[in-house]
């Protein structure tokens, strides 16, 4: 037998009419007693004596009712728990991230006010390059990732939160230190520090450079922002940082015309069958927080 069967009959039998009955579930009449018979056939005998007025159940009908209450309310319970779940988070949650650090993401600050607001769920975070935290997130060893690289929609779920600008950085005695600005095509044949393969803003340097039909040297490689900049502070070639970082002494930052060079976080999460209930709480939650962030980050 159906938990909606059983919810018909409690209906009938409460309502004392077929009209009644099946106007509080919300179905037509012939569906109400259709889903009748069907119970009845399922205990094998007559559960309503039909032709009265009011309808009376039979001996047997007055047997089921209290059984089928139990049963329909255990049903409601156990889906209010599950409900309990996703609103009151607790338990661990698991965030992998690439590094924020001057970017303007404001990330972190989100993820601290999710945890003052939930107690009773443990946070840990690791900051990892994003090909690993990939990997780590599709073997379920991480909740969810923060990361600007591009992922695979078909594996897992990603949540567009925020947007920050790459600026370029060129050494104390490079041709553009005292220039205004730079342009895309001024920069074919440089040499290039950047990110290492596989992270954020390498995908996105290497697909404007690619889309303009242009060509770089990328001379070195970093994995954090701050070594970035100390390779090109020391004259190893120029690269793109985030706009507002503090590049220290020597380093010139430039805004580069003509082209933007974004770098997009998001919210990344395992296919939806693999999410924990903190990590789709979190996801909400930050999305619910775009909104203002997007505004504040447009105003004049």
């Amino acid at each position: 037998m159906e938990l909606r069967q059983l919810r018909h009959f409690i209906a009938l039998a409460e309502e004392r009419s077929f009209t009644r009955a099946a106007s509080r579930e919300l179905i037509v009449q012939s569906g109400l007693s259709s889903s009748i018979r069907g119970l009845e056939r399922e205990v094998g005998a007559p559960l309503v004596r039909r032709g009265t007025r009011p309808l009376v159940l039979t001996a047997e009908g007055s047997a089921l009712l209290p059984a089928a209450r139990r049963v329909v309310r255990a049903a409601e319970d156990a889906l209010q728990a599950v409900h309990n779940v996703s609103l009151v988070v607790s338990g661990t949650l698991a965030v992998g991230m690439a590094q924020t650090s001057g970017t303007g993401c404001p990330f972190l600050d989100w993820l601290g006010a999710f945890g003052q607001e939930h107690p009773g769920l443990d946070i840990t975070v690791e900051q990892l390059p994003d090909g690993p935290m990939l990997d780590r997130l599709a073997a379920s060893t991480l909740d969810c990732a923060l990361t600007s690289a591009p992922v695979r929609p078909e594996q897992f779920d990603a949540y567009p939160l925020a947007e920050t600008s790459l600026v370029l950085a060129v050494p104390p005695g490079h041709h553009l230190a005292g220039a205004a600005g730079a342009r895309l095509p001024e920069l074919a044949g440089e040499r290039f520090v950047e990110m290492r393969p596989g992270s954020g803003p390498r995908a996105q340097t290497d697909r404007i450079f690619a889309e303009h039909h242009l060509e770089r040297r990328v001379v070195g490689t970093a994995n954090e922002w701050s070594v970035l900049l100390d390779l090109i502070a020391a004259g190893l070639g120029i690269g793109f940082v985030p706009e507002g970082i503090a590049a220290g002494d020597g380093v010139r930052l430039l805004a580069l015309t003509g082209t933007a060079v974004r770098q997009q976080w998001s919210l990344v999460l395992p296919a939806p069958d693999a999410q924990s209930p903190a990590a789709r709480r979190l996801a909400q939650y930050l999305i619910a927080r775009q909104i203002p962030y997007e505004q504040s980050a447009t105003a004049p």
